[in-house]
């Protein structure tokens, strides 16, 4: 008798764990939200540089032009496997087929169009933070840029990390991740520098499954890739200038003549070409984040 009550409470606990775990879309008042946003291109184009996406979809080496050529295949080397930046140019390779909402559901909730989790590496929790004039925006200055061919390649991750049913056990943990209270005046740099521009995806440290630790925002991180560490920028550490920091912003170079290379290069190539006063305000956001130490 006992063993029957085991295998139904099993059966239970399986079924509500699926159902968990299932890829949620966007909710219904953000997809009215979407349908009625206008798809300034202008505001696109902010939404683009600001976001990032050229650095991680175009193909490695290529620059970032004017009306760049998502075509993907930059390699992303984790502890949990390689991923591959994906094909999002508007072809029939990339995401031409796609409707506004199915952007919006893959950029804002990590879902696919057909209904698969994305994995994370993939920052749709900072993204999800965005407002939907900004993601239909996003939408038309994309659908905009020239086509590219070569399909998108797997992902190479191995088990258990392939099951993608699981990343729904991992958003329910670390899906919405907010850094600390900020005073309003920040309120554009705070939203540029963690909806848009997800700096704390890399300047924050994870725990072993991956989550961002929130009591240690934008306090450094070792390098996903292995070689070397990601900067700490709160002021216990980074003490330069507001002038430092925006020209450190907007040139890649610091107070002591040194470059910003690696990832950072192509951040500063998007943020020069934002408007003077959004790189302040994310200057004033940086400013104005918690001071936290290096470990000793």
């Amino acid at each position: 008798m006992w063993k029957r009550g085991l295998l139904a409470l099993c059966v239970a606990g399986a079924g509500i764990g699926w159902w968990l775990t299932a890829p949620a879309p966007l909710p219904h008042a953000t997809e009215t939200a979407l349908m009625t946003a206008p798809q300034d291109l202008a505001l696109g184009a902010q939404v683009f540089w600001a976001s990032g996406c050229a650095s991680c979809h175009i193909p490695e080496g290529a620059e970032e032009t004017d009306a760049p050529l998502l075509a993907g295949g930059q390699a992303f080397a984790s502890e949990f496997g390689t991923f591959y930046a994906p094909n999002v140019s508007p072809g029939p390779e990339g995401i031409g087929g796609w409707t506004l909402l199915e952007f919006a559901n893959a950029v804002q909730a990590g879902v696919s169009p057909a209904g698969a989790h994305y994995y994370p590496a993939f920052p749709y929790t900072a993204y999800a933070q965005a407002t939907s004039e900004d993601i239909a925006a996003l939408y038309a200055f994309i659908m905009n840029l020239p086509e590219a061919s070569p399909p998108s390649r797997p992902h190479d991750v191995g088990f258990p990390f392939n099951i993608r049913r699981t990343l729904g056990g991992w958003k329910l943990l670390f899906g919405a991740p907010t850094g600390p209270e900020m005073p309003p005046e920040v309120a554009r740099g705070e939203y540029l520098s963690e909806a848009l521009a997800h700096c704390a995806e890399c300047h924050t440290p994870r725990n072993a499954l991956g989550g961002l630790d929130k009591s240690r925002w934008m306090a450094g991180a070792p390098n996903p890739s292995g070689k070397g560490r990601i900067p700490n920028i709160t002021p216990a550490v980074l003490d330069w200038s507001e002038a430092d920091l925006q020209a450190y912003l907007t040139t890649g170079l610091t107070p002591d003549y040194d470059s910003a290379g690696g990832h950072m290069a192509s951040v500063v190539t998007n943020l020069a070409r934002l408007p003077e006063s959004d790189v302040a305000a994310i200057v004033s956001y940086i400013k104005a984040l918690p001071p936290i130490a290096d470990p000793s």
